[in-house]
């Protein structure tokens, strides 16, 4: 049978699995290549698993936006954490993860042909989103930092722009943008009536003072913003397929055609887990991540041990400081394609990392290290592996 095309063959593939196949044929590689963490639920989470099995009734369909207790436990959530008020104008839909948020976002705002801005670099799953669904990314490159420029936004902005993208904590560069920004990006997308998609899947890991900032919080923004999270980073919930969107109303009826027609609703098993997760106490994220209250600890550790190694690249490679998330985004400074020294790194050095020409950066040759996933022996060693890697390729 001859190969049929698709709308997919515009469709970049997905990154992870690629690189996973060159991990696989060369064991013992280290991976700084996926996004996610080394920690297990809190065991509240799975004790909640009981009462999901108690209740007969479960095995049936349940509400398509989630069910009520935990909806109900997400509002207070939202309020108490990112200064969001659900009420007549906003509501809350369970997803199956936060790209299923964002691509039931794209789907209920957007006709084929569209313009999506999103800014560079970008998070592969968006940009991939939005050629599925018929519509053109258009790409806002951001200023040496990887801080956002609103001015630059606004300009792109075209009869056919639907929406602008913002993810802070990013990904993949680890930065977190700033009040100021999202304020203006915010008016930016009130003034010419179109929506602010607003991704903080990493909103609760931030350091060294940083405070996360939810733009669904600023006055007047329940009509236009798009608000979407993840419990699969901060709850280690990776496989469990639980995240949500705070959209404005008017857009749940379109929202829930597109939910109920690819899911139904969300794995209700999840969703009761996903409900015992936000029982579980303060210490519970402050131990794992550590961050603002704990920076010798968790994740905020590793951290500080990847980015001791990563200053030796100084001179070979600029490092921008990244104060959210789990990632540093390094500019190699050489003439190689970033895929190639990726393979390079995997085969000779058993180090992995992503490619920056997957999250748009065509303009050179681009690197995401993950630290999230690793104990504080296997980041050490991870990071030493790249760094010699690095040091012996490139100036070779």
């Amino acid at each position: 049978m001859e190969s049929l095309t698709s709308r997919m063959q515009a469709v970049q593939s997905p990154i992870i699995p690629v690189v996973g196949e060159l991990i696989k044929n060369s064991p013992g590689t280290i991976s700084l290549g996926q996004g996610v963490v080394s920690y297990n639920p809190p065991h509240e989470a799975i004790e909640f698993l009981a009462k999901f099995l108690a209740e007969p009734a479960n095995n049936l369909y349940k509400s398509v936006e989630g069910i009520p207790p935990l909806l109900t436990a997400l509002a207070e959530q939202l309020q108490a954490f990112n200064g969001i008020e659900i009420n007549e104008e906003n509501c809350i839909v369970v997803t199956a993860g936060s790209n299923m948020g964002f691509m039931n976002a794209i789907l209920a705002i957007t006709n084929p042909g569209d313009e999506i801005i999103l800014n560079t670099p970008y998070y592969f799953n968006h940009e991939m989103a939005i050629a599925m669904a018929g519509c053109r990314p258009v790409l806002v490159a951001t200023d040496e930092n990887y801080q956002l420029r609103p001015e630059a936004i606004a300009q792109a902005i075209t009869p056919k722009t639907r929406a602008v993208v913002t993810i802070s904590p990013n990904n993949p560069t680890g930065v977190v943008y700033s009040e100021a920004a999202l304020r203006q990006v915010n008016q930016i997308c009130a003034t010419h009536s179109i929506y602010h998609i607003s991704d903080e899947a990493y909103q609760f890991f931030t350091y060294n003072g940083v405070k996360h900032v939810s733009p669904g919080s600023f006055d007047n923004s329940s009509e236009y913003t798009i608000s979407l999270y993840s419990f699969s980073k901060a709850y280690g919930f990776a496989s469990w397929r639980i995240g949500y969107m705070v959209i404005p109303k008017h857009l749940l009826v379109a929202v829930k055609k597109v939910q109920d027609t690819i899911l139904i609703c969300p794995p209700v098993i999840s969703q009761y887990a996903a409900l015992g997760a936000l029982q579980a106490k303060e210490d519970y994220l402050k131990s794992h991540i550590g961050a603002l209250a704990h920076p010798a600890v968790g994740i905020a550790q590793v951290r500080q041990l990847v980015l001791d190694s990563l200053n030796r690249l100084q001179g070979l490679c600029s490092i921008i400081p990244a104060d959210g998330a789990f990632y540093f985004f390094l500019k190699v400074h050489t003439q190689m394609d970033a895929f190639e020294l990726v393979k390079r790194l995997i085969q000779e050095y058993k180090v992995a990392v992503i490619p920056g020409t997957t999250f748009g950066m065509d303009d050179g040759c681009y690197l995401r290290v993950a630290y999230g996933a690793l104990q504080k022996e296997t980041a050490k060693e991870g990071i030493e592996r790249l760094v010699q890697g690095l040091e012996t390729i490139v100036t070779s």
